[in-house]
């Protein structure tokens, strides 16, 4: 009800115009390392292991592996700082999270006198990916202004759309042009003319544009999993999973800038802020086939699929302008300009990457284990539909061009002293872009230990990660954009029964 109230209050806009980015579409492909302490304490690397709730996720014929049933839930407290360097100037945030992390359970039917002599099936939630953060950047920007952005939409655009029509009634790309206008950041080069499609920036040039970025973000990516899984005379495991994903994801981002340049005869901005709030929700589907074989009583190899992930999402945005213009000699003069106006998206559709998975493990009876897994994912092959939307298809053009495929590596190990048990992992996961730095590599390292007490075990796990990017504050005309580095602090905490 809050809701819809709220879009009553502030206006609502259908549209089939879209807003969104190739930073849209990574973020719903990509995958954090959840799961329970013990997987998450060994890096993930359980593609050939199995018997975890969470290696379920990586490898479906892992439940086989079972040899009773199992029941758990795991917490997490998440913890990450975000470095900042802008035009020299070093920032930093941080956000503390607590979340309940994975949830499971698995059932085994075991059938000694057949060659098939064991089924499961099993039920896990997983909270895929944790949007909670917060990143602020500032500094002086010796050459550029955010006048770019709204020139670069605004040029080609009749004078009489821009100022002939309300907000609400424009697309996407005429509202940046029409906020621009309104503001008197642009104007356009002959406003006599109703189809003028020029403008020039009131911006006062010079550089040394001070300006501030602050990002925060918050939400998940969730995925509910069916297993199924058998083996064949306990040295071959085969399982699937069907998956239902659910994203929740809040975007609010506040652009300031402001410059000291000397005043004009002419009304110049000398400051002004700009706010932009996206929510995107729905959901998803995806499947998963693996098999894990036993060489040899100590030496494992498995190998699982992961289908692409077909989402069906929706948009909402809005926006705000505030500006300060002023001519030598005068009082300076202020706007705001608020539509209050909640665009709200035709649904569409977004297919995430397929994903292959390769693995060996060797495990040494009761003592422990060592296990690797290799995963990889191209990015390139992400695609929003449908495909004959123009502003699909050039999107979609950009997607190939700018993400590659990526390599995963995953290596855990574990060794057990009597009741306890000692874990440690290291997880690298390739840029998911061809230049390696919009979003840079990932390296994360990780420990843990674990207690039996009989038919209850408890886990805890420690992990650290840390990865460097650099987006554009925005990613059309101004796209500038601040080194950031990013370092997570992980700690979780899973109880498991055994029934």
């Amino acid at each position: 009800m809050k809701k819809i109230l709220f879009l009553f209050i502030t206006g609502l806009t259908f549209s089939v115009s879209h807003s969104q980015e190739v930073s849209d579409a990574v973020r719903y492909a990509q995958d954090n390392l959840t799961g329970t302490a013990r997987f998450r304490a060994m890096g993930g690397a359980f593609g050939a292991v199995g018997g975890d709730l969470s290696a379920l996720a990586v490898n479906p014929a892992g439940s086989a592996i079972f040899n009773n049933n199992q029941v758990g839930i795991s917490f997490s407290n998440q913890s990450i700082k975000n470095n900042s360097n802008y035009f020299g100037t070093q920032t930093s945030e941080k956000e503390n999270s607590f979340i309940l992390n994975q949830a499971g359970a698995v059932f085994v039917f075991n059938n000694p006198n057949n060659n098939w002599r064991k089924i499961a099936i099993g039920g896990t939630y997983e909270n895929t990916n944790n949007f909670n953060d917060q990143i602020f950047s500032a500094g002086t920007n010796p050459r550029n202004s955010v006048d770019q952005y709204f020139l670069t939409y605004a040029n080609g655009i009749p004078l009489n759309v821009i100022d002939g029509l309300e907000y609400r009634d424009l697309l996407y790309n005429q509202q940046q042009a029409h906020l621009g206008y309104w503001g008197h950041v642009i104007d356009p080069v002959n406003e006599n003319d109703p189809n003028n499609t020029q403008y020039t920036s009131n911006v006062p040039a010079g550089g040394n544009y001070y300006q501030e970025n602050e990002i925060y973000t918050s939400g998940y990516n969730s995925k509910a999993s069916f297993n199924i899984a058998t083996s064949y005379k306990d040295r071959i495991y085969f399982g699937a999973n069907l998956n239902v994903h659910v994203t929740d994801y809040r975007r609010s981002s506040s652009f300031y800038e402001d410059n000291s340049n000397p005043l004009e005869p002419t009304e110049t901005i000398s400051n002004l802020r700009f706010n932009n709030n996206l929510y995107t929700y729905g959901n998803g589907f995806s499947f998963q086939l693996g098999a894990i074989g036993k060489v040899t009583e100590a030496f494992r190899v498995g190998i699982a699929y992961e289908s692409n992930t077909w989402y069906e999402l929706y948009d909402e945005t809005s926006q705000s302008l505030q500006t300060t213009r002023q001519a030598n000699g005068a009082e300076p003069i202020n706007e705001n300009i608020n539509p209050n106006v909640v665009n709200v998206y035709e649904s569409y559709t977004l297919q995430t990457p397929a994903k292959w998975t390769f693995s060996g493990a060797l495990v040494f009876g009761k003592s422990g284990l060592i296990s690797v897994d290799y995963a990889i994912k191209d990015y390139s092959n992400t695609k929003y539909k449908p495909t004959s939307d123009p502003g699909f298809s050039g999107l979609n053009s950009d997607i190939s061009n700018q993400l590659t495929t990526n390599g995963e590596l995953r290596i855990g190990g574990e060794y057990k002293i009597n009741r306890l048990s000692l874990r440690g992992g290291y997880r690298f996961e390739g840029s998911p872009y061809k230049n390696g730095s919009t979003i840079g590599d990932l390296n994360s390292y990780s420990g843990g230990l674990g207690y039996s007490f009989g038919a209850t075990k408890l886990d805890l796990a420690y992990s650290y990660l840390e990865r460097k990017s650099n987006q554009g504050f925005f990613a059309t005309g101004f796209t500038d954009g601040a080194n950031i580095s990013s370092k997570l602090n992980n700690v979780s905490l899973t109880l498991l029964f055994e029934l």
